[in-house]
């Protein structure tokens, strides 16, 4: 019996080694850390149970049939986050360089469909070449059953991609589909297809960092969700999100203890909006002093900075902050935010997730380039998400709320259940310089004139009151209660119950 087991851990110890001991040197001289060594800085100590640690593919072409390794290109598992359940896939460059053949996408399928089962989060991590080119059409095979596992899984857990190395052709379609997706500077890239192939094809020479590296992904084409310093910060952070989400689409999100008092008031809010009206200010201050503890986890903070998405915890429960942010484009909506802010809205639908919103918009992003790039589609995507989700919904008008993006800001006409605004709002339809133009056109030759109308227009347009009488706006709050009133309006809509009606699926204007 002694000899079974200890055959039994030599067999272990040869597949922890994955392609050996030179090709692990290699990865770390490349600042990248190991399949099993990601794994085990996510995941709790000990807490890893691995799924088919001896698989080997199957395919005799090209040789194949002498280079067998076990494990076959990623590991795979399951283990707690801070206690919680997770899966994991983490592909294995030293092996095959990471590339997938049959065997290794029936693996990654195994965990996808195990965690949809269970209902936990599942955490795939990208280091891999592609397809098993050797294989044919049994690899291509193998990607299309993971794709339909992200698709059947979409909504139901959370799904987050790590691409913490090469990321290349079907590779990357995959981690498309998951709610997240964060890469690694310097070391990791994605694209569909690579510089060889784009000179050949359009005569352009790019380098794998200007083509598909963090900093493009993350900042210009908002395919990623962030991108951090080295495998460590990442793996980390992953931890810290995981701990915002529930496990399923049937949990509530977590609850866990907090020490920031909810009835904490805070005076210094009072000034934040300055005395100019055109001047910026940083709404990330506004969401840090509501959250409990400060504690905000920043959602693509580089792609369409002009709004602001993440979460945080008010009285130790999840939120998805949304937010305007006057520092960037005076916190108009474009195309970028409008997208950014829709996909992450309807994460926290499909994951009970409550919405607080602060409005700051003087509108939606005019000119050519927006109109030809299609903000109207754009821009209904995001009034689209607010109007169908059914979590508590609860708005803060802080400065102005104008025209079309008033609306669409989760309204109390998109079914917002609590609606507030500060002394300082301004709901209109524009702003009275412009609105003054239109009405008064005849009058713009005198000043004295159009200075009266514009001071006429602000004292009955230009001020939360006019919503308030209307019943469009809750009530109007002073800003050093904003903490207070948020959370006690979330308390009450803990129970709420709201359902659209029946349909197979809608047909969001993608």
């Amino acid at each position: 019996m002694q000899d079974v087991i200890e055959a039994l851990e030599q067999k272990r110890e040869q597949a922890r080694l994955g392609g050996g001991e030179r090709r692990i040197e290699s990865q770390h001289a490349k600042g990248k850390l190991t399949a099993r060594e990601r794994i085990s800085v996510l995941l709790d100590e000990g807490s890893f149970e691995e799924y088919d640690m001896f698989v080997e593919h199957q395919c005799s072409d090209f040789g194949m049939e002498s280079q067998r390794i076990p494990g076959d290109g990623v590991v795979t598992g399951q283990g707690t986050v801070n206690g919680r359940l997770v899966y994991v896939f983490s592909k294995d460059f030293t092996v095959f360089g990471g590339s997938l053949s049959k065997a290794h996408a029936a693996k990654i399928v195994k965990v996808q469909q195990a965690a949809a089962r269970v209902g936990a989060p599942v955490i795939g991590i990208f280091d891999a070449g592609g397809a098993r080119i050797q294989e044919g059409v049994d690899s291509l095979a193998g990607y299309a059953d993971i794709f339909m596992e992200n698709v059947l899984s979409s909504g139901v857990i959370p799904q987050i991609s790590v691409i913490m190395g090469p990321c290349a052709g079907g590779d990357v379609y995959s981690p498309a589909m998951t709610d997240f997706i964060f890469m690694v500077k310097d070391t990791s890239y994605m694209y569909v297809t690579g510089p060889d192939v784009v000179k050949t094809v359009t005569n352009e020479e790019v380098t794998h960092e200007t083509l598909g590296g963090a900093s493009v992904h993350a900042a210009k084409s908002g395919v990623v969700d962030g991108a951090f310093e080295n495998d460590i910060e990442a793996l980390v952070q992953m931890r810290r999100l995981i701990d915002f989400l529930p496990g399923s689409n049937r949990e509530d999100p977590p609850v866990r203890d907090v020490f920031d008092d909810v009835e904490r008031i805070d005076e210094s809010l009072d000034t934040l909006i300055p005395p100019n009206p055109n001047s910026p200010y940083d709404m990330r201050e506004l969401i840090e002093k509501v959250a409990d503890e400060g504690d905000f986890f920043e959602i693509s903070p580089k792609f369409g900075a002009n709004v602001l998405c993440g979460f945080g915890r008010i009285e130790g429960s999840t939120v998805g902050f949304v937010a305007n942010q006057p520092m960037t484009l005076a916190g108009v909506l474009d195309i970028d935010a409008s997208r950014k802010a829709a996909r992450f809205v309807r994460f926290c639908d499909c994951f009970n997730i409550p919405i607080v919103t602060f409005v700051d918009v003087p509108g939606f992003m005019p000119g050519t380039k927006q109109e030809y790039g299609g903000l109207i589609k754009h821009g209904a995507k995001l009034l689209f998400a607010y109007a169908e989700a059914t979590v508590p919904k609860v708005t803060v008008i802080t400065r102005k709320a104008y025209g079309g993006a008033y609306d669409v800001m989760s309204s109390k006409h998109l079914r917002g259940d609590v609606n507030y605004a500060w002394p300082t709002a301004e709901i209109a339809v524009m702003g009275a310089k412009g609105a003054v133009e239109i009405i008064f056109r005849k009058d713009i030759g005198d000043p004295e004139k159009i200075a009266a109308h514009t001071k006429m227009y602000e004292d009955n347009f230009a001020n939360p009151y006019v919503a308030a009488r209307k019943g469009y706006i809750d009530d109007i709050i002073m800003p050093h209660s904003t903490r207070r009133r948020v959370a006690k309006s979330l308390r009450t809509l803990k129970n709420k119950q709201l359902e659209n009606p029946w349909k197979k699926h809608d047909n969001i204007p993608l």
